[in-house]
C-alpha cells in the first residue's frame, strides 16, 4: 500500500457498458475503504449502464452529454466539435463543483470529454484501459498524463503499468474451496460430479446456449454436471430423464462468487472482466470469443491461453460435436483440469484495485509537489 495520501475528492469519469462500470465501481470502493472521508463522484451518461448502478452503489453521479467517436466518416463526424465541446464543459462543472483533485478515466464516450476537461482545469489524470487493445478514448488519456495503468501486459499504452482489472471484493477475495459447499447448495447442485459453469454473460450467448442445450443427455451421461446461465429470457428447461447428474439452468444469478465457487471449469466469453475474474479465482475456461468488434476478445484471453490456463475456440466451432469430441475428454483429465486451475490462478491479479488506488494517490502527491 502506498504511503501517499489519497485526494480528498476525486472524479472517476467511464460508462456505458459493464466493461467500464465494473472497476470504476470497484476503485470506488477501494478509495473509500481506504478513507471512508473522501468524496468520490462519477462522471456518466443519462442513458448508459452507470445511471442505474452508481447510484445504487451510494455514489453521486454526474452527467455529461454522450459523444461517440466515429471510427470511420459519418454525420456524427461534423457534429463532434459541438457536441465534444458541450461534453467538456460538462466534465469543466463535474470538476469545480466537486473540487475533484484526480480524475480517473475507465475509456469509454464519457471518459474523452474528462480528460480534455481535466487537461484544461489542470488536474491531474490516471486512466486505466481494461481490455488487451485500447480504445480511442484511453489512447488519447495515455497522451496526457504518465499515469496509466493496464489490465493486461500485451496492452501498448505510453507510461503503462500493469495493475490487472479492479475487481468486486466478493470475487478478488473468493476462497472457491471453502465456499464450495454453500455454493452447490446455493444453486441446487450435486457434491461429488465434476462442474461446469456455462455463461454467455447478463445477455447470454446464443451459441453457447445451443450448443449445450442439444448436449444435456450426453453431458449428464458422461457424469458431467452443469450450471447453465442463459441470460435473460433465453432460459430452457433441460431434459433430465435417464441417470446422471443435474443439469441447472438460471437465467442469470446475482452471485457470481458461489457460481465460480461451484465450478471445475467455466465456457464463457472472452471480456476482459470475465477473463479477470476466472484468472483471480483460479478458473480454467474454455474462451468463446464474440466474433464482432475489433477482435479484442481474442486478445484479452490471449495470456492466459498462453500460459496453459485456459482453451480458445472460435465461436463457429462451439457446436454440439464440439461439446462430445473435445469437452468431454478435457473433463474426463482431471489432472489436465487441475493443472489448467493453476495455471490461470498464476495470471490472476486480485490487488488491481489497490494497485490502482496507489496511482491515484501518486498523482495526487506528483500534484501537490508541483510536478506531472
Amino acid at each position: 500500500m502506498t504511503s501517499h495520501h489519497l485526494p480528498a475528492s476525486v472524479l472517476l469519469a467511464g460508462g456505458g457498458t459493464a466493461g467500464h462500470v465494473s472497476p470504476l465501481l470497484s476503485l470506488a470502493d477501494c478509495l473509500r475503504r481506504r478513507s471512508p472521508e473522501i468524496a468520490v463522484t462519477a462522471l456518466g451518461t443519462e442513458s448508459g449502464l452507470e445511471s442505474r448502478l452508481v447510484p445504487a452503489r451510494g455514489y453521486p453521479l454526474m452527467v455529461v452529454p454522450k459523444v461517440p467517436l466515429p471510427r470511420r466518416p459519418s454525420p456524427d463526424l461534423l457534429r463532434l466539435p459541438v457536441s465534444l465541446r458541450a461534453a467538456v464543459a460538462a466534465a469543466e462543472r463535474a470538476i469545480d463543483e466537486t473540487g475533484a483533485e484526480v480524475v480517473v478515466g475507465f475509456g469509454g464516450y464519457v471518459s474523452t470529454p474528462a480528460y480534455l476537461a481535466a487537461r484544461r482545469r489542470d488536474v491531474p489524470i490516471v486512466v486505466h484501459e481494461q481490455n488487451a487493445r485500447p480504445g480511442l478514448a484511453n489512447r488519447l488519456g495515455a497522451r496526457l498524463t504518465d499515469f496509466v495503468a493496464t489490465t493486461f501486459p500485451s496492452t501498448v499504452l505510453p507510461h503503462a503499468v500493469v495493475t490487472g482489472m479492479p475487481l468486486r471484493i466478493e470475487i478478488a477475495r473468493l476462497d472457491r474451496g471453502a465456499r464450495r459447499e454453500e455454493a452447490l447448495g446455493h444453486f441446487g447442485l450435486e457434491a461429488g460430479p465434476i462442474t461446469v459453469l456455462v455463461t454467455g454473460g447478463s445477455l447470454g450467448a446464443q451459441r453457447l446456449n445451443t450448443a449445450f442445450e442439444a448436449t444435456v443427455g450426453v453431458l449428464r451421461g458422461a457424469g458431467v454436471q452443469v450450471l447453465h446461465l442463459t441470460g435473460a429470457g433465453k432460459e430452457f428447461v433441460p431434459d433430465l430423464t435417464g441417470p446422471g447428474p443435474t443439469y441447472v439452468v438460471r437465467p442469470y444469478t446475482d452471485r457470481m462468487d458461489l457460481a465460480y465457487a461451484a465450478a471445475d471449469l467455466v465456457v464463457a466469453r472472452a471480456g476482459a472482466n470475465t477473463v479477470c475474474e476466472l484468472t483471480a479465482v483460479g478458473l480454467p475456461a474454455v474462451y468463446v470469443p464474440l466474433p464482432i468488434g475489433n477482435g479484442e476478445q481474442r486478445f484479452n484471453a490471449a495470456d492466459v491461453v498462453a500460459a496453459g490456463g485456459g482453451l480458445l475456440v472460435d465461436d463457429a466451432a462451439l457446436t454440439p460435436r464440439w461439446v462430445h469430441d473435445a469437452l468431454l475428454p478435457l473433463l474426463a483429465d482431471r489432472v489436465r483440469v487441475d493443472a489448467m486451475a493453476e495455471a490461470a490462478a498464476g495470471v490472476g491479479e486480485r490487488d488491481a484495485d489497490e494497485k490502482l488506488a496507489d496511482l491515484v494517490a501518486w498523482a495526487a502527491a506528483r500534484s501537490r509537489a508541483g510536478q506531472r
